[in-house]
This record gives C-alpha cells, sequence and structure tokens, in this order.
C-alpha cells in the first residue's frame, strides 16, 4: 500500500508524526525564538504532497460584545474526508506602530498560526515564549514553586526548547531547576 492509499486519518497522524517546524524566528527584544505561520507553511507543504492532502486557510472578520477579532479556520482533506480548525485573535485598530490594515494581517497571522498548531498537533506549551512572553510591559511573575527534574515530562521537553534556541533564564520563570539539572539540560 502506497502513501497515497492510506486513510484519511492515517495521513493526518502522520503528518502530526513527521512535521517539524522548528522556531527559526529570533524577537530580539524579547530575546525569545519563535515559529511564524509561513514556517509551519514551509514545512507541511511537502507532506501534503508526499500524503495527497490539500490544505486551505481562510478568515473571517469578527465582533463579539465590541471586540473585533480574526478568526481563521485550516481545512485538511483529500477526496473522502476533511478536517477544519478554527482559532482566534483580537484585532485592536488603534495599535500603536500599525496601521489598520497591519493590525488585522497581524491578527490574521497569528489566528492562522494557532489553527495551524491544532491541526497539526504543534505544541505550543508554556515553555513557548508566545504563552510566557510579557513583550517588555509588566513585572515578572511570581517565584516558581515546581521544581525541574530529570524523569518527569517536562524534562525532555524543556531539553528540546533549549536546543531549539530557548534560555535557561526563561526556564527559571516557570520551575525552580537545581544546578546539576541545569546541566543535565545542557548535554
Amino acid at each position: 500500500m502506497s502513501k497515497k492509499d492510506l486513510d484519511f486519518n492515517d495521513k493526518l497522524i502522520a503528518i502530526q508524526k513527521e512535521l517539524k517546524a522548528p522556531k527559526n524566528q529570533r524577537n530580539n527584544f524579547g530575546k525569545y525564538n519563535y515559529r511564524s505561520c509561513e514556517d509551519i507553511l514551509e514545512a507541511v507543504k511537502p507532506l501534503l504532497s508526499k500524503y495527497a492532502l490539500a490544505l486551505t486557510i481562510s478568515d473571517e472578520i469578527k465582533e463579539l460584545g465590541g471586540i473585533l477579532f480574526a478568526e481563521a479556520t485550516v481545512t485538511l482533506g483529500d477526496m473522502d474526508a476533511k478536517v477544519s480548525v478554527q482559532a482566534q485573535a483580537g484585532i485592536d485598530p488603534n495599535r500603536k506602530g500599525m496601521d489598520i490594515a497591519q493590525s488585522f494581517g497581524s491578527s490574521s497571522s497569528y489566528a492562522r498560526k494557532y489553527a495551524l498548531n491544532g491541526i497539526f498537533l504543534i505544541d505550543d506549551s508554556a515553555l513557548d515564549p508566545d504563552a510566557t512572553n510579557t513583550h517588555g510591559k509588566g513585572a515578572k511573575s511570581a517565584e516558581p514553586t515546581k521544581w525541574l527534574n530529570e524523569g518527569t515530562p517536562e524534562f525532555p521537553k524543556a531539553q528540546k526548547w533549549l536546543k531549539e534556541g530557548g534560555d535557561i533564564d526563561t526556564l527559571r520563570t516557570k520551575y525552580k531547576i537545581s544546578k546539576k539539572v541545569a546541566e543535565a539540560l545542557l548535554k
């Protein structure tokens, strides 16, 4: 049986397993790495071809309670089946340093990225700077209370995050880390 003869669910599972979308973008101001919507699309296109699947992305601007937001819908399918995932991102039309088109475009891109994360099971966990980044605003959160230790499920995730460009100081905002564990993380 060829890869193109797999059923839809098997194809989706294979792509979720094979897809590698590292955080190759750098925010020097916030001192963190991230992946963009374009990074995910670049990484997934060869897999779509390999498994004979089509991917579409659409946006809709909505309003709820006076708040504008972009809702992105990512649909993956073949001739037999399809699945869709949606994600939203708020729009601030008065965002400093952006004109109205840039504000809408930024929110669209953000929503698309998180819809892609959802359909392909890309982990943007608490170790992801998007989850912990304050973008230079506000004070740091309270001291962490949870210890990061070898053998815990968080340890390999933290190790991977560091190898992809994360830094130990960001980890220390979430976990208490002993000197021994810090050395093991950096191996």
